[in-house]
């Protein structure tokens, strides 16, 4: 065999045992992400945000936002549409009359409408007392009444607030609103809402720990705190107004 045919032969055995012992690279295609599970149809809409998710930072987190509206907002609109399947009357009532009324449901679907259309009537009024820019305090007839009775905005505030952290596990606190436009502070547990007991709610903050536990953990009253930087007391005015001329829906 000629030098050149044993070098030849040589740098080719060298070449196999390099790619034998030199590391694999395996080009992967990624996985398809999985189709969205299309949410049922039906009477029971999930309403969208009038604002983008991170529209509240550094109060409220933007993926705290997109949990809280589109997964468990959104889970009470399909539980209430499943239900509406064999119950279509639930779909075509008022939603006030519904929650005002819930003795009169069948006891197979009270529990389920109870949590389901409290936490939907609930989190819609949530969404819309709202709003980018907000905090500060409202005017007007809303601020009157607040001084008349809530002792003005620090003490209602405070009392708010306390009233709040004092709720034992999951639950609102709220502000409700009386016919002749008296304001009280008042908590429910789990997704009731005053309507329940033939009284409206003003506004109201949601002390789920859904709300708030990704950035507070569980620092509720620094949530309860920070969270009346998101008010719009323009909205809640609008409420207030319609409190007052029995228009008030949820």
């Amino acid at each position: 065999m000629s030098l050149m045919s044993r070098r030849h032969l040589m740098f080719a055995a060298t070449g196999v045992a390099a790619m034998a012992v030199a590391p694999r690279i395996v080009f992967a295609q990624a996985a398809p992400a999985p189709a969205p599970a299309a949410a049922p149809t039906g009477p029971f809409t999930l309403p969208p945000l009038a604002y983008p998710t991170n529209a509240f930072e550094p109060h409220i987190d933007a993926k705290t936002m997109e949990i809280h509206h589109g997964k468990h907002h959104a889970a009470y609109v399909t539980n209430l549409n499943n239900v509406a399947k064999t119950n279509p009357r639930l779909g075509t009532a008022k939603i006030e009359d519904v929650l005002g009324n819930l003795n009169a449901l069948d006891d197979s679907i009270k529990f389920t409408v109870r949590n389901n259309l409290g936490g939907h009537a609930n989190h819609t009024m949530f969404w819309e007392i709202m709003g980018p820019g907000g905090g500060g305090k409202p005017e007007g007839d809303l601020l009157a009444a607040i001084d008349k009775d809530l002792g003005g905005m620090e003490k209602f505030q405070n009392d708010f607030n306390a009233a709040g952290g004092r709720q034992f596990g999951s639950g609102w606190v709220f502000v409700t609103v009386a016919k002749d436009g008296k304001l009280a502070i008042e908590t429910r547990p789990n997704q009731d809402n005053p309507i329940m007991d033939g009284k409206r709610a003003l506004m109201g903050n949601d002390v789920w720990e859904h709300a708030y536990y990704l950035q507070y953990q569980n620092r509720r009253p620094d949530y309860l705190k920070a969270w009346w930087n998101t008010v719009n007391w323009k909205k809640v005015a609008e409420r207030y107004a319609a409190a007052r001329t029995g228009t008030l829906g949820v």
